[in-house]
Formats: structure tokens, C-alpha cells, sequence
């Protein structure tokens, strides 16, 4: 195998054009869960417990400070809460005594996947041991950044600009947060993915609202065509 290249949609964007940049283009992606365990009891009586959803609010919002106080304003970063899980809703008035929260974090370099990693045991632990708790702390690396090889990129974009003319080529592309799969691949053989953008009537990548355009097939098809004819010939 020479080479290695990949094509993903990328919605919000004109029909018919591509966008690419050599380096770092996509960002690595981990995910974390946190179980906060104290002393349980009752609503009317948060004093005789060690209330973890106050806990829980503490450190959310401290985890905020990671990226804004611990992290060089250069650098890129982002940590995000997607799930919350506690308490019963037939039980309101129960204090619970444990909390699980759980999100991801994005970041394109290892010195500030450590830095996230080691703060958010930080806050973890030091919020529980001030709320007469204790913390359990899981960070899995999931993926790494994806990094577009320069010269596969140099090919890339002659091949699209071939397609759709060198104006409808984004060279140099803002570098996004999301993660992406195919950077293992890039890791074991130079390569280049390339964004197809999807058009306007789309809501975000993963969002209820994306809907995937079809007329992105034939430029889609067209891109793969141009690549293989110009790899061909030389």
C-alpha cells in the first residue's frame, strides 16, 4: 500500500465544494466518567448528609476551569458533560449517595490530554474530600488527532481541484474538535482525509437534525475518480 486517503461529510457547508489542510485537522478524542459515593438521607435534612448532587454542580462547573485556567489560551481544548445518572424520580425527596457523570475531552496535542487527565482527578478528589466524599476517576484515550500527511495533501487537493476548480477548494481549513476513526489509519501510512461539504440543509454531525444530501454522492464519486486517474498517470 502506498498511500491511504479518506472523504467525510461535513455538513452546514456548500454543496460541491471540499476542504482539506495538511496537519493537524481533527483532534484527538477521550472519554471520562466520574462516581462521586458519599452518605445518603433525606431532602429536609441535607445536613446529616453529604449531598453529592451539590458535589456533582461543584465540579462541573470547575471543570470549565480546566480550559480556561489551566490550558495556554493557544492551545485547543474542550470538555464536555453528556451524561448524568442518580437518584429516582419516585423518591424525591431522597438524597442520593452516589452520582455518576461521564462526558468527553478533546484536544490535539499530549501535553494537554495530561494536563486534562491530571486535573480532572485533581478537582474530582479534592471536591469529594471537601464534601466528606470520595471520588472514582476512569479517563480513557480513545483516539488520537488526525494529521493529514503534506505531500498526500498536495494530491488530495489537486484531485478535487480537477473536480470542482481550485476556488471551491478550501486549502487550509479551520482545524475542528470532533474525532475521527480513520487517524489510526493515518498513523500506519501517509495519507489525507478530505471534508465534502454537505450543504445547508443539515443540522450538525450526530445531531436528530442531520440529514445527509445525496447530491454530495456525485461529487463524492467524481472526487475518487479524479484521485485514482491522477495517481494512474503518475
Amino acid at each position: 500500500m502506498d498511500a491511504i486517503d479518506g472523504l467525510h461529510n461535513m455538513p452546514r457547508l456548500p454543496i460541491g465544494q471540499f476542504a482539506i489542510r495538511s496537519g493537524p485537522m481533527m483532534a484527538a478524542a477521550d472519554t471520562w466518567i466520574v462516581t462521586f459515593r458519599g452518605t445518603g438521607g433525606h431532602g429536609a435534612a441535607p445536613h446529616l448528609a453529604s449531598d453529592v448532587t451539590v458535589l456533582l454542580a461543584e465540579f462541573i462547573l470547575s471543570l470549565q476551569t480546566i480550559v480556561s485556567r489551566n490550558i495556554a489560551p493557544i492551545d485547543a481544548a474542550v470538555i464536555s458533560v453528556g451524561a448524568i445518572q442518580s437518584g429516582f424520580f419516585e423518591s424525591l425527596n431522597v438524597l442520593p449517595s452516589e452520582i455518576r457523570v461521564g462526558g468527553t475531552a478533546s484536544s490535539f496535542t499530549t501535553e494537554v490530554r495530561d494536563t486534562i487527565e491530571r486535573r480532572m482527578k485533581e478537582l474530582a478528589h479534592g471536591l469529594a474530600t471537601s464534601f466528606g466524599s470520595i471520588a472514582e476517576v476512569v479517563f480513557n484515550r480513545e483516539g488520537i488527532p488526525l494529521v493529514n500527511d503534506v505531500q498526500s495533501t498536495e494530491r488530495a487537493i489537486r484531485a478535487a481541484e480537477s473536480l470542482v476548480s481550485a476556488k471551491n477548494v478550501d486549502e487550509n481549513t479551520t482545524p475542528i474538535m470532533n474525532a475521527e476513526d480513520f487517524a489510526e489509519m493515518l498513523k500506519r501510512k501517509a495519507g489525507a482525509h478530505m471534508f465534502i461539504r454537505n450543504g445547508n440543509r443539515s443540522g450538525e454531525l450526530h445531531s436528530p437534525t442531520y440529514n445527509f444530501n445525496d447530491d454530495a454522492i456525485l461529487f463524492g464519486v467524481g472526487y475518487w475518480v479524479s484521485l485514482v486517474q491522477q495517481e494512474l498517470q503518475n
